[in-house]
């Protein structure tokens, strides 16, 4: 009996460990998401038209193994181990140097290796012209900028993943937009030209200081001014990064964030604003209004933006809603650089533009969808459809009139028109094409 006992102390204990997990998440409850995970929700044994729910076991399975007790804790310490061992156990986070980390989406347009097509940079570039054209039309001023890339701006770091691209996507769309005379803002240039890092370790974006720094370019170039990056930034806060956080989501970050001081003092509309909400209008201390449309780099940039204009409104939203140009003194479209498809994806809200009738040569036929209601001005309806590779202009003919479209990828066209236009059909490169 004596020889046994060691074997069944240890069974026991073993036993006990695997236990923690279930008795821990019965004791304390399920445990909390981590980062931006979306975990299951729980699940339910009795269906809404009181039928029961026959996955519900492999529901409530899906749910606990994203609940369990201490699961931050073993993740945090599982890719720990990992790190010791020089590699990332999270496939969204790249282990660089130095205790840099980097986000793993902007691989591809570091290495080059998932270029844009030169047509969607073609259409990425026609699309800011023809929502610059409607904001200017409508009064407003228009500015394009793209935030870089940590490892677009600070690639020391990076892993050797050989040769990084000589020439990335958002280089080539800023050329073609200087051809274009679409007014935008190189921050690459203005970033390169700063000798300290303004950029978190632990982080993909910029950190409060760099923030100051884009938003006194964003104002120079609607010729405002401020110098929010000369201000006072020797104090500093406690700061996660989202890369940290996926990584360690039980860890504590040591990174701090620089503040600037005096601290900036706005007047919302609403409740429960937050840097990351999708909707924001701020009231700041200066004179006119902003609409800005911008992603997770302008949590840290929205504040420096708002004190400078009587009314900022800023929206994450990706299909761009420019109606309201007409109330508006400045129009701003940030986009990270890993998403500059984006421009390619979504159809901005606004008016198709009339143009003259080109003249043409007969083609075949296309198919198009024609919607209503949803993001549509007030009086228009979506037509889109697809023609291949488009190389110039998309316009929809409609009797004697023809409104100029969105180019989309693959081929891709949309574009608002009146409600009560008579779609006759498509031309696309001199080519007239009937519609089904």
């Amino acid at each position: 009996m004596k020889k046994k006992l060691p074997a069944i102390l240890f069974v026991a204990v073993f036993l006990l460990v695997c236990a923690v997990p279930s008795l821990g998440f019965l004791a304390f409850g399920p445990a909390k998401a981590g980062a931006n995970e979306r975990l299951a929700a729980k699940p339910q044994l009795i269906e809404r038209d009181g039928g029961i729910n026959s996955a519900y076991l492999s529901q409530l399975s899906e749910y606990f193994a994203g609940h369990f007790f201490l699961r931050q804790e073993m993740i945090s310490a599982n890719n720990a181990v990992t790190a010791l061992l020089g590699a990332s156990a999270e496939e969204d986070v790249i282990l660089g140097s130095g205790g840099w980390l980097y986000y793993a989406e902007t691989l591809p347009g570091y290495t080059g290796t998932e270029r844009l097509s030169d047509a969607e940079l073609r259409a990425a570039a026609k699309n800011l012209s023809l929502m610059q054209e409607y904001c200017e039309a409508s009064g407003a001023d228009f500015l394009f900028t793209i935030a870089p890339n940590k490892n677009s701006l600070y690639p020391g770091n990076m892993p050797d993943y050989g040769a990084a691209a000589a020439e990335r996507d958002a280089q080539r769309l800023l050329a073609l937009c200087g051809g274009m005379n679409i007014d935008c803002l190189d921050l690459f240039k203005v970033f390169e030209a700063q000798d300290e890092v303004l950029y978190f370790a632990h982080d993909s974006h910029w950190n409060s200081q760099g923030a100051a720094l884009a938003a006194d370019s964003i104002n120079a170039a609607f010729g405002r001014e401020s110098a929010y990056f000369d201000g006072d930034f020797s104090a500093s806060v406690p700061h996660t990064g989202d890369l940290f956080e996926m990584l360690y989501p039980a860890g504590k970050d040591k990174e701090t964030d620089p503040q600037y001081s005096p601290a900036i003092e706005l007047e919302y509309e609403g409740s429960g604003v937050r840097p990351d909400s999708i909707s924001i209008v701020a009231h700041g201390g200066g004179e006119g209004r902003l609409l800005a449309y911008r992603d997770s780099f302008g949590n840290n940039l929205y504040p420096y933006l708002a004190d400078g204009f009587e009314t900022a409104r800023f929206s994450r939203a990706t299909s761009y809603d420019l109606t309201g140009a007409g109330s508006v003194d400045c129009v701003l479209i940030e986009l990270v650089e890993r998403n500059i498809d984006y421009l390619v994806q979504n159809v901005p809200v606004m008016p198709a533009p009339e143009r003259a009738v080109p003249s043409v040569q007969k083609g075949g036929e296309v198919s198009v969808i024609r919607s209503e209601g949803g993001k549509a001005p007030e009086g228009c309806v979506l037509v889109e459809g697809s023609l291949g590779e488009i190389a110039g202009e998309v316009y929809i003919m409609c009797e004697n009139v023809a409104y100029e479209a969105f180019l989309q990828q693959d081929g891709g066209f949309a574009a608002y028109i009146p409600a009560d236009a008579g779609l006759c059909g498509i031309i696309a490169d001199g080519v007239y094409f009937d519609v089904k």
